[in-house]
């Protein structure tokens, strides 16, 4: 066959792509990653610097074994995954189990999926990054490490279940500290006094204290309040003096993924996962009509805002034909990266100007038009003039008290004629006063007012938080949030992030035995030498050996510390009075008394352990939550016992590629029962009722000839034997040999 094969992550992604791809060209795809590090061990070679054991992922073996019959037929191969580490890592695991089927293997990078990229991109093929690969897997060896080494250790001293990750901790403790500051806030009382004035001219208007005797005005009770109202109703209200101010409010960069997951989540409400799942289609392509199948945005894990002179240019041109030549300032706006970033990426942007938001919505879903428009005009408006705007600030003189008031006029709209989201609010419009006149005084009003705590995170906040310190990268955002309600070390209630009694001890835990690496600053240069790996300006190597050295003395300290019996919440016992633990339990954690077995209180953890979900009960309409039972995790209505429905999830299937034993036709699939446990059986059932705890190997029986095997490890032993009973064949696995019967 003299055709490429080129192969990419996701079937939309190829389906795109083959359209503009001629006939020369085979294109599939591999599901995203084909190996990793094994789930049951390490994985990792730490006396042999580090050298990593990857094991072919099992959902993957049919899609390798098709790619690898393909690969052997095909001219070259083409890996277009991704451009960016995570890609990059895809690629190299392909071509290291492709090349015995074909050597000629080259890399091409999309940064967006149109036709005229598409075709660029192939005319310029290159090969694969060895930096970037070496960055990531630095990244998935630092990850391993510290998932594998500590999180046994938190099982040990504190509870099963446990885990621990090198950016998720970080995250956590944030979220933790937060929750500390406003436990540990103490409000303050102080009151607000506003004059409400009228000029020679109208409107009307309303001036806020400012200073009393040349200082501040602190005004910290009520008395003291009515004492200032008093002398204010008996003296003269004076306009002392009035500036006028001609501002530019200029506009921010286009999106990057933490500011696209910010404002998407401020403005539409969207969770992080949702959004980075909604730019992902938007990506990888959509159907428009006539158009067919058309990337819509260009890459959207990013954090440069360079943007292409060609985009420049057909932004500039195009805002020029909609609003006028007003709106186009006079040099291109170039935007500079806050730290060093990939600048290999653009910023995220439209991939066309023949394709505004008004064009595509007719074929695009809600949420989908909702991004893109946004995002359509975050990247036309950071191309627009500056917004004019006229600032006006009275100074009002009231016996011994100053007053302020401010106003302002939009002159010239600028980009806020597109992106309106960026103004602040409008203070009151002033009237046209002159300097000197006497104000007359309508009203006196006063308020009471407490100091506020700093506001718990939301999912949008903490993005910006981990991105504002440096912490996690534009692809790491959503599994640290994810992974921080999975493990229940915090719950959301009302979209605001809380830490439970879980995650707040197992952050001070982790701060006390492992400080350098429970550290923000340490974590924040870690990822900044993964960058300068990634450039070539790093050696992997010493960056691992320096950061387990670290790892290796804090593993040695905590391991002798004494294990805990429970983890103290601060509840007392209603019951008899003393402090409350979380304890482990055949079915999950629940709260017990510390006085055990004297006292046997004991309560479910079931409430705490409730996440309330952005969907709504089909039956009654009220919010669904994602609750923890006997079994694991379920979806419910949030208004049980009056709504007893409880979500259907699809279970897990997949093919395996092998037939079934039997003989019936069918082929074997990987399942999941209601409780999560995985077996295999025949695609036809319940016609054939072939089924196993067992994972079939697709490796001839060399006893009776049978084209499937099984295997199994009991007690660490791993053995292969004979599907039918009848043969008998039955032999232990070496550990050299594992791998080889998975693939």
């Amino acid at each position: 066959m003299s055709k490429s094969l080129v192969i990419v992550e996701s079937p939309a992604k190829a389906q795109t792509i083959n359209r503009y791809l001629g006939s020369g060209y085979l294109v599939k795809a591999s599901m995203g990653h084909v190996r990793d590090l094994p789930r049951s061990s390490l994985g990792v070679d730490v006396e042999h610097d580090f050298a990593p054991r990857y094991v072919l992922i099992p959902e993957r073996k049919k899609v390798v074994a098709d790619l690898e019959k393909l690969a052997a037929d095909c001219a070259s191969v083409i890996l277009a995954a991704d451009p960016d580490r995570e890609g990059e890592a895809i690629c190299w695991h392909l071509s290291v189990l492709l090349e015995k089927n074909n050597p000629n293997i080259r890399r091409v990078l999309l940064h967006e999926i149109t036709k005229k990229a598409v075709e660029e991109a192939f005319q310029n093929l290159g090969h694969l990054d060895e930096n970037k690969i070496k960055a990531q897997q630095t990244r998935r060896i630092l990850d391993r490490l510290v998932g594998y080494l500590i999180s046994p250790l938190l099982w040990k001293k504190i509870g099963r279940g446990l885990s621990a990750g090198r950016v998720q901790s970080i995250a956590l403790r944030l979220v933790c500290e937060r929750e500390k500051e406003i436990r540990n806030f103490v409000a303050e009382e102080y009151w607000t006094v506003a004059a409400h004035l009228e000029a020679s001219v109208p409107p009307a208007f309303k001036a806020s204290l400012a200073r009393i005797d040349g200082k501040k005005a602190k005004i910290s009770n009520e008395a003291r309040a009515n004492e200032v109202v008093a002398e204010l109703k008996t003296s003269t209200f004076v306009l002392e003096d009035i500036k006028v101010t001609q501002k530019k409010r200029h506009p921010g960069p286009p999106y990057i993924t933490s500011t696209l997951q910010q404002d998407s989540f401020r403005l539409l409400q969207f969770p992080v996962k949702k959004t980075m799942s909604v730019a992902q289609r938007l990506y990888e392509g959509l159907p428009v009509g006539e158009r067919g199948l058309v990337g819509l945005i260009t890459y959207m894990r990013t954090d440069s805002v360079r943007v292409s002179d060609s985009a420049i240019n057909w932004a500039r041109k195009y805002i020029e034909a909609t609003y006028s030549r007003d709106y186009v300032p006079a040099k291109p706006r170039l935007f500079k990266n806050k730290r060093k970033a990939q600048d290999a990426h653009e910023a995220i942007r439209p991939t066309s100007p023949d394709l505004p938001p008004h064009v595509v919505k007719p074929y695009l879903k809600k949420e989908e038009f909702d991004l893109y428009a946004l995002i359509w005009n975050r990247f036309l408006a950071s191309q627009m003039s500056a917004a004019d705007v006229e600032e006006t600030e009275f100074l009002i003189r009231a016996g011994r008290s100053e007053f302020r008031a401010k106003g302002e006029v939009i002159m010239f709209d600028g980009f806020l004629a597109l992106f309106p989201n960026s103004k602040k609010e409008e203070e009151e419009k002033l009237p046209k006063a002159k300097k000197g006149e006497v104000l007359r005084l309508l009203e006196l009003e006063t308020k009471q007012n407490f100091t506020q705590p700093p506001p718990r995170y939301t999912e949008g906040t903490l993005v910006r938080e981990l991105e504002a310190k440096g912490i996690g990268r534009p692809s790491t955002y959503v599994p640290i949030i994810a992974t921080l309600q999975d493990r229940v070390y915090v719950v959301k209630e009302k979209g605001k992030f809380i830490p439970t009694d879980l995650g707040m001890f197992v952050t001070d835990f982790l701060v006390a035995h492992f400080a350098d690496l429970m550290e923000v600053k340490f974590t924040a240069r870690m990822e900044e030498e993964l960058d300068k790996i990634s450039e070539g300006d790093q050696d992997w190597l010493s960056s691992l050996r320096r950061y387990h050295e670290l790892l290796s003395q804090d593993l040695a300290k905590a391991g002798e510390t004494k294990s805990v019996k429970g983890i103290p919440v601060d509840e007392k016992c209603p019951r008899c009075g003393r402090p409350l633990l979380i304890k482990d339990g055949r079915f999950g954690r629940f709260k017990a008394c510390s006085g055990f077995p004297e006292c046997r209180h004991k309560e479910s953890l079931a409430k705490k352990e409730t996440i309330n979900l952005d969907e709504l009960c089909p039956k009654c309409g009220a919010q669904l939550q994602e609750k923890r039972g006997k079994f694991g995790k379920f979806v419910a209505c949030s208004s049980y016992p009056k709504c007893r429905y409880i979500k259907k999830e699809k279970k897990e299937k997949t093919e395996t590629g092998m037939a079934c034993p039997l003989g019936c036709g069918g082929t074997i699939v990987r399942r999941t029962t209601n409780r999560g446990k995985i077996f295999y059986g025949c695609s036809r059932f319940p016609k054939c009722r072939f089924a196993t705890w067992d994972e079939p190997v697709a490796r001839t029986c060399p006893r009776c000839g049978k084209p499937v095997v099984l295997r199994k490890t009991r007690k660490g032993v791993t053995t292969v034997y004979c599907w039918d009973e009848k043969c008998g064949f039955k032999e232990e696995v070496k550990e050299a040999e594992k791998d080889e019967t998975r693939t």
